[in-house]
């Protein structure tokens, strides 16, 4: 590999034909994917489908049973973990706590051989770096929970790895707080252009930080895609009511006509793109905010209201029919229809996709 190949390979990461075995059990049958240098990739999946795995083993923390892992164009895959150009964020920031900020962040440089003075000094780039200039001598107890956090980013920035790990980085943050990391650590990651991994199970924390996102089912990939990919355009009922959530219900590819498709669904008529579907049984993915409702019209009701919810900015529905039941949800503008309204029920142009039936 020549030098202008390297510098373009430096920061991707590559599994090939990996294996993973514990015991008999067979967590990760075949992985093979590519993470592009200067991307942030989110593995995203329920609880078992593998992605803390996949992480663990980028990371060095658990072997293969088969395959191999690249990291910048080189086979990583026997060598320790302090052996590979990565840093990992954990969930639980692992700070010392008897340690000031500043000797946490440069503790792995120490570590390393690097001299005292020389790791300090790039400890304190570290934290101006992420926003914490001056905080250096204060105890990771003095720290707010997004501090503490960002004091872990730093820590494993200033080592320079090619590749940042993030497992669960913001699960011990509440709700307004991991909003805020999260845009935080997906600006930092864009303005210094480092390849970052990262771990979730929460899926808007997916859409709002990633490149990419490669969802994980039974240690498959089952589709990888960016955020609007995913979310427009799912492959199966499985990525569509994961990602974003959607009603899933049976429906009729009537014809084709220059990639459109007409479709009969809940005893309406729509249109969409054909996505590559032929005429025939399929299931249709339709978003919460695709479905408009009104008062119906008598003898021609679709169904009733059988609960709602005012949240503020928006109305929360659940819709029973003969069709099954229906969540939606709407901007707020008007006094919530009460329960057991009779409704009429129109579908948005955008928010539904066409999914295989089986």
């Amino acid at each position: 590999m020549n030098q202008q190949q390297k510098m373009a390979e430096h920061g991707a990461v590559e599994f090939r034909g990996i294996q993973k075995k514990f015991g008999e059990f067979l967590a990760i049958p075949d992985l093979n994917l590519r993470i592009d240098p200067g991307t942030l990739v989110t593995l995203l999946g329920p609880s078992g489908c593998g992605k803390t795995t996949t992480l663990r083993m980028l990371a060095g923390l658990e072997t293969p049973s088969a395959g191999q892992i690249l990291i910048g164009g080189r086979d990583v895959t026997a060598l320790p973990a302090n052996a590979r150009a990565v840093s990992m964020v954990f969930q639980s920031y692992a700070l010392f706590p008897h340690m000031t900020v500043l000797d946490n962040v440069g503790y792995g440089l120490e570590a390393s051989g690097l001299r005292r003075a020389e790791a300090r000094d790039a400890a304190r780039a570290g934290l101006e770096l992420v926003g914490l200039a001056g905080f250096g001598d204060r105890l990771p107890a003095e720290l707010s929970g997004g501090q503490q956090q960002r004091v872990a980013v730093a820590r494993a920035l200033v080592l320079e790895p090619e590749v940042l790990l993030l497992d669960e980085p913001l699960s011990n943050l509440d709700a307004r707080l991991r909003r805020r990391v999260r845009t935080e650590i997906r600006e930092l990651q864009q303005r210094l252009g480092f390849t970052a991994v990262y771990v979730t199970h929460d899926q808007d924390e997916a859409l709002a930080v990633s490149d990419k996102i490669v969802v994980m089912q039974a240690g498959r990939i089952a589709q990888a895609d960016t955020p609007e990919g995913l979310y427009d355009a799912p492959n199966s009922a499985f990525i569509a009511d994961f990602i974003g959530e959607a009603n899933v219900v049976p429906c009729d590819v009537l014809r084709v006509t220059d990639g459109m498709a007409e479709v009969r669904v809940m005893g309406l008529t729509h249109h969409l793109p054909a996505r590559g579907f032929a005429p025939g049984a399929a299931l249709m993915a339709i978003r919460p905010n695709a479905i408009e409702i009104s008062p119906a019209a008598a003898g021609r009701a679709f169904g009733t209201i059988a609960s709602a919810a005012y949240l503020g900015d928006h109305l929360e529905y659940e819709l029973a029919s003969d069709h099954g039941v229906l969540f939606m949800t709407e901007a707020a503008g008007r006094a919530p229809l009460a329960p057991g309204h009779e409704i009429h029920v129109a579908l948005k142009a955008s928010g539904c996709a066409l999914v295989p039936a089986t």
